[in-house]
């Protein structure tokens, strides 16, 4: 039987308001919202009789049973794998707040999945996992794999997130996508792009610093680097990634190896000097003097939240395009404007990864949806462009095409 994520919001029962204040306090609007959670499952076909129910279940779902059974194939078509997917945390990185555990990530999950729904028309089912160990992550997700036709690993703290996603897509043969990594980086290239091309820059012009060499940072460095950006240094906090540091994980190293053509050191605020863009996905905050040194028309991507590494009103002192990962500035890097299409078309074509190739075909679809409306106030789209979502779907889906990872 399918089923269709819906609100459950008439159908709770009021349980009683937390306590998140005196005995006057005003009821906090955000747990009245996930009070009984945002999602529920309702079935898609009517069981209204006994003819319905003979089809619905037995004996009319042997019958199908058994043809997937003789062709497995056909699981796509008859069941809702094809269109659903696997939200799974172990709630160690969790948004801002860290490792707060599996229980406390469930209304962020729950909150991915009502995402996918409404803004890629994919179903999602939250999976938070009560284990840490890498190995047992992977046989977990594995495990459940023939449920769904993706995953989307989400808040799960680096390095061991590397691992993880490295060994499912070595043993599923579905796309296994960490948004903290690559949906963070697709929308961070598109901007990017965009930034260039209002000011008449190309990328392989563009001297690049990253504050962050987590997974977001990772995945930011490397998409940049197959986008033709030929000169990307990654900070962490000890300061300039670079191969003469004896303190490397084998991940940084790997990123030492790729970044950093001219051999800098120092801090990030060295880095910084006559830098072209700054993208922080680290936190903390960047002086504005730091700022101050960086190339005439820089771009700043300060995209910690809630609270950005450079606030908006110092970075536009200094920069021609502003972005942050808030929604009450412009120029929002938001996830939203990547997983949705991502999976969708993936999804579409029954493809079996996702590819760097598909990674960039998502950054230039998303790119082009406001390519003739640029300004320093939009050089990305809202979450809310209608246009967004179909338009990296079909991107997506055709990458997967031409590069021979679909079914």
């Amino acid at each position: 039987m399918a089923s269709e994520i819906i609100s459950p919001r008439a159908e709770q029962p009021d349980t009683g308001q937390p306590h998140t204040g005196g005995p006057d306090a005003v009821p906090d609007p955000a747990f009245e919202l996930h009070r009984g959670g945002k999602m529920a499952v309702r079935a898609t076909v009517p069981v209204r009789d006994a003819a319905d129910l003979s089809l619905a279940y037995t004996p009319g779902v042997a019958r199908v049973c058994a043809a997937i059974a003789e062709q497995p194939e056909l699981v796509h078509e008859y069941t809702w794998k094809s269109r659903t997917v696997a939200v799974v945390t172990d709630g160690s990185a969790v948004l801002g707040l860290g490792d707060i555990g599996p229980e406390a990530s469930l209304p962020v999950m729950e909150g991915k999945a009502i995402l996918f729904k409404q803004f890629g028309d994919v179903d999602a089912v939250p999976i938070a996992l009560d284990c840490r160990d890498p190995d047992e992550i992977v046989a977990t997700v594995a495990r459940l794999a023939p449920s769904f036709g993706g995953i989307n690993l989400e808040d799960i703290a680096a390095p061991r997130c590397f691992e993880i996603e490295r060994k499912l897509q070595d043993l599923l043969d579905i796309p296994v996508f960490h948004d903290d990594q690559h949906g963070t980086a697709v929308v961070t290239l598109a901007a990017l792009r965009n930034a260039a091309r209002l000011t008449g820059r190309a990328l392989p012009g563009l001297r690049v610093v990253i504050s962050g060499a987590g997974a977001a940072g990772v995945a930011i460095a490397r998409i940049l680097l197959g986008a033709g950006v030929t000169d990307v240094v990654v900070c962490d906090r000890r300061g300039i990634v670079s191969a003469d540091r004896a303190d490397l994980t084998d991940v940084k190293r790997d990123l030492a190896a790729l970044t950093n053509p001219a051999g800098r050191t120092g801090s990030l605020a060295d880095a910084l000097a006559g830098a072209d863009v700054f993208v922080g996905v680290s936190g903390g905050t960047v002086p504005e003097a730091a700022v101050a040194t960086m190339a005439p028309g820089a771009f700043v991507f300060a995209m910690a939240n809630p609270d950005p590494e450079i606030h908006p009103e110092v970075a536009a002192r200094y920069a021609a395009v502003v972005a942050t990962g808030r929604s009450d500035f412009p120029n929002q890097i938001n996830n939203v404007l990547a997983f949705p299409g991502i999976f969708a078309g993936a999804l579409r074509v029954r493809a079996t990864r996702i590819t760097e190739g598909m990674k960039l075909a998502a950054a230039e679809a998303l790119a082009a949806v406001v390519a003739d409306e640029l300004s320093p106030e939009q050089v990305i789209p809202s979450p809310f462009d209608p246009r967004v979502a179909p338009a990296v779907a079909d991107a997506v889906a055709k990458a997967a095409i031409s590069e021979g990872v679909t079914r």
